[in-house]
């Protein structure tokens, strides 16, 4: 029977089918972080429970974590540090050279490699499935039981393939291609779905590229995706620290390689999606499907039903933008590079290539912060942030900062914000905040114009 593959990885992980219809899952990895970590082994402590498998679960410091010189500590730091002594297994603590934000050290680290499965309590734990990991964000209930018994209860999801064909333009990034596909589908698409990303502009796609795109998944309301693992996919988990090596290395590559869906496989759903008709893309509103193509006009409250008219005019009223207008132009004070989306050494190399020879415009605030301390050392060998700083950009150390806002990066009242983060909800950034989802380079051009301004006419503006 021809299987995909979330078949394939699925069921090579079940270890009892459950009389309610849920499958027990093995889970290989386990990553957690500080907010939520400490609260789950608290509970499992109180039953008198030990974690199971330390030597699967890793944690990291990273929502709470300051990203400024001299770095507080937090009493969800001082627990995690807690949790990680008593019960045994690897922190990446603040001050650790390899700390940083949770789906970012995952893979850089090795410890998510295709056709593991891994869980997460984050949101944004399908970011990994550009590996070919299947990946799992989990509550804190999900979070004790893995904790405790190494399985996760789940019924095993629909299955939606998107087909991205052509290639993308001058200007376009991943990130744009997120977006896009978040506008078209809309925010409730993928519910109760399982997502393989697949075509000629997935295979085009380098895997940084990849991973924020699977980092925007659950923006649409999938429950986890996968991209198969093909050459690129190898060549770049090679010699990551958790890797195998030798002949474990080599029995991994084997079976890697077939971890493709069978040409016969069927899928609950298929989309495909024409990159060729992509350009730089930007949110308007207060959900990350309420965006337009850079040289789109803002929309109306005038299309849909009562409640779609009622959430744009809300949208329009917070973000203080009127109708029909194009957004190009509008002043912004903040931009932010950073976040689980959009930290890693290629966003950072494309947004200091452009931020070369010019300057940060007079009263907007700029701030890079590298997705690791891994990420951050290496920008640094490489003179990146010289050319951050000359430029005008504050550059920091790693963390969630602005995107989580618990660790006292957040804007301030009123502030329009162009930010690389996943999520432009209402108070995201801080209270009253006004957030543009955008890619690096769109970030780096307004933060050079002090305007929202199409990265594809920067060099024509000087």
């Amino acid at each position: 029977m021809a299987s995909t593959l979330l078949d394939k990885i699925w069921d090579a992980h079940v270890v009892a089918r459950r009389a309610d219809g849920r499958d027990l899952i093995y889970i290989d990895r386990h990553v957690v972080h500080e907010l939520h970590g400490p609260h789950a082994l608290k509970h499992i402590e109180e039953k008198g429970r030990n974690v199971r498998r330390p030597d699967l679960t890793v944690a990291v410091q990273d929502h709470t974590v300051s990203t400024l010189p001299g770095r507080k500590t937090s009493d969800h730091i001082e627990a995690m540090r807690r949790g990680a002594r008593e019960h045994g297994f690897r922190l990446f603590d603040v001050g650790d050279p390899e700390q940083g934000i949770v789906h970012v050290v995952s893979p850089e680290m090795g410890i998510a490699l295709p056709g593991l499965t891994l869980a997460c309590p984050d949101s944004h734990a399908s970011t990994v499935g550009a590996l070919g990991t299947l990946a799992f964000g989990c509550g804190t209930t999900e979070l004790e039981h893995i904790f405790a018994t190494q399985v996760m209860a789940m019924s095993k999801p629909r299955q939606m393939r998107i087909i991205f064909d052509g290639r993308l333009g001058p200007g376009v990034s991943a990130k744009d291609v997120a977006l896009y596909l978040i506008r078209t589908v809309g925010v409730d698409a993928g519910r109760g779905y399982a997502v393989e990303y697949a075509g000629s502009a997935i295979k085009e796609m380098e895997i940084e590229g990849r991973l924020t795109l699977c980092n925007l998944t659950i923006e649409w309301g999938a429950r986890t995706c996968l991209i198969a693992p093909d050459e690129k996919t190898i060549a770049w988990c090679a010699g990551r620290p958790a890797a195998p090596t030798g002949e474990l290395w080599d029995a991994a590559v084997a079976w890697w390689r077939t971890l493709a869906t069978d040409p016969a496989a069927t899928f609950d759903r298929e989309v495909r999606i024409d990159c060729d008709a992509i350009e730089p893309q930007i949110t308007w509103g207060t959900d990350p499907a309420q965006v337009v193509g850079i040289s789109e006009r803002i929309p109306g409250p005038d299309d849909g039903d009562q409640a779609q008219r009622d959430k744009t005019q809300r949208a329009l009223a917070y973000m203080d933008l009127p109708a029909g207008e194009p957004l190009i132009g509008v002043p912004v004070q903040r931009v932010f590079i950073g976040s689980c989306a959009n930290s890693r050494m290629s966003d950072l190399r494309l947004a200091a290539e452009l931020a070369q020879g010019r300057k940060v415009a007079p009263g907007v605030t700029a701030i890079v912060v590298p997705g690791s301390s891994t990420v951050k050392r290496l920008a640094e060998q490489e003179g990146l942030d010289r050319i951050f700083t000359q430029a005008g950009f504050e550059w920091r150390g790693s963390g969630c900062s602005m995107c989580a806002g618990a660790n006292g990066d957040v804007g301030i009242e009123g502030e329009r914000c162009v930010s690389t983060t996943n999520r432009n909800f209402e108070n995201r950034q801080g209270r009253g905040v006004r957030t543009h989802l955008v890619s690096p380079a769109m970030a780096v051009a307004a933060a050079v114009t002090g305007k929202i301004t199409d990265v594809r006419e920067l060099d024509k503006l000087g």
